[in-house]
Parts: structure tokens; C-alpha cells; sequence
């Protein structure tokens, strides 16, 4: 029998705007499946932190090797949400032997000098949450409540410039032999693995992955709380894959 002992640490990053809390609803059922998880705030995306708009994407993954070695640097299981691809696709390519597994949740590894906002005006620090009309046009809404919509607006925090400016480096092509999971949610993994073949730049690193499993749970970009239970199920079932 698989046990929360027997499993790598899960660690839950969620996207743009987005702290710890996001994963609430989808660590009571990680919980009640007796998963070991640990959910965190990225740099730039606490609230409370005076200087987060100055926090860059190496800060990010600095925060994310800290949670690793917080836990005796044995390989971790890393869920990425969204926009926490780059400091993730960081960690894949710079300390591959600490993820035991990625699990993509509407979202996917980035490529070599990827930006994640390039036209980003120079003369912005932030970008705060958009209204939902307009964050509508660029990601699925679908499955979210009121209360949800109404949470997400109350809790987020605006993403910091120096994140979406900052290209992403990678050299180690061994991150693409790391065991990988896409939940696709928005678009189904067909249309992604179409988009990949065809070397669309959102997807072209999905075509240099060794192992892959996709999954299609289709709701918006917003899983953990438009399906928060189908996502644990999806998340414990990547992780009883780790032997």
C-alpha cells in the first residue's frame, strides 16, 4: 500500500496572482488521501512583503530549492499552475535529480530565453489582477463560481514586472528526461500535443519530453477550485507513480 511516508513531498505552486491559498479545496482532499503537501507563496506574490515588487524569477526559484531542502533534499513531486512554469522550469533544468516527478496543471515547461510577458510597459512595476471580462479572453473561466471569482479577486496579488520581464535560462537538457504529468484543462491534451508537434513556442518543449502522461480534466484555467477534488485524484495519482 502506497503511504504519505512512502511518497516524495508533493509541493503546490500555483500561477499569476496566487499564493498558498489557492490550493485550499485541493489539499483537504490531498489530506484526507494521506498525501504529504506543502503549498507555497512564491516570492513577489505575498502580500505582506514591502519590497515584492523588486522579487525577480531567480528569487522564485530559490524559494522553491528552499522548500526541497527543507525536506532533507529528497526529490520532490513539483505542481505547477499557470504562470509558476518559469521559476519551475528553472528547478527542472538546474537540480533535475530533486523532482521525482512534474505535474503541469494547465500549463507546461517553458523554452530557453522564454519571457513570460516580453511587451510588458517598462514603465510598470506590477500588473494587478485584470477585470474578469478581460481575463476571460485570455484563460477559461469555466467551473468558477461566484464565491470562487469573488475569492480570487479579494486574495490576489499583482504580479511583479520583474517576473514577467525576466528571460528564462536553461542549459541542462536532462530536465526533459524527468517523468511528467499535463493536466490539461482548458484546451484538451490533443489540441496540446498538436501544437507541440507543429512547434507552436508555448508548446514546443512538450515534444522534447521523454515520459509524459496527459490527462484531460476539462473546466477552466482555475482547476483547484473549479474541480479542486478530480485534481487531488489526478495530483495522488502522479505521485503513487514514484516507486
Amino acid at each position: 500500500m502506497t503511504t504519505a511516508a512512502s511518497t516524495p513531498t508533493i509541493v503546490l505552486i500555483a500561477g499569476s496572482w496566487l499564493g498558498a491559498w489557492a490550493w485550499d479545496e485541493t489539499i483537504e482532499h490531498l489530506d484526507a488521501a494521506h498525501c504529504r503537501t506543502v503549498a507555497m507563496t512564491l516570492p513577489g506574490l505575498d502580500g505582506g512583503d514591502t519590497d515584492r515588487t523588486a522579487r525577480t524569477l531567480e528569487d522564485q526559484a530559490a524559494a522553491i530549492r528552499d522548500v526541497i531542502a527543507q525536506r532533507g533534499d529528497q526529490p520532490a513531486i513539483l505542481v505547477a499552475h499557470s504562470g509558476a512554469n518559469a521559476p519551475v522550469s528553472l528547478i527542472l533544468d538546474r537540480y533535475p535529480e530533486l523532482v521525482a516527478r512534474v505535474v503541469w496543471v494547465d500549463s507546461g515547461p517553458v523554452a530557453d530565453g522564454a519571457v513570460l510577458a516580453p511587451d510588458f510597459p517598462a514603465e510598470r512595476e506590477e500588473l494587478p489582477l485584470p477585470s474578469f471580462d478581460a481575463l476571460g479572453e485570455q484563460s477559461s473561466l469555466d467551473g468558477l463560481s461566484v464565491e470562487a471569482l469573488e475569492r480570487f479577486r479579494t486574495r490576489a496579488v499583482p504580479e511583479p514586472a520583474t517576473v514577467l520581464r525576466h528571460p528564462v535560462e536553461l542549459v541542462d537538457e536532462s530536465r526533459h528526461s524527468i517523468p511528467t504529468t499535463l493536466v490539461c484543462c482548458s484546451i484538451s491534451g490533443e489540441q496540446v500535443m498538436e501544437l507541440a508537434r507543429a512547434g507552436h513556442p508555448m508548446f514546443a518543449e512538450v515534444a522534447k519530453l521523454d515520459t509524459i502522461d496527459i490527462i484531460d480534466l476539462p473546466t477552466g484555467h482555475w482547476p483547484m477550485w473549479s474541480r479542486p477534488r478530480d485534481l487531488a485524484e489526478v495530483i495522488r495519482s502522479a505521485a503513487s507513480q514514484i516507486s
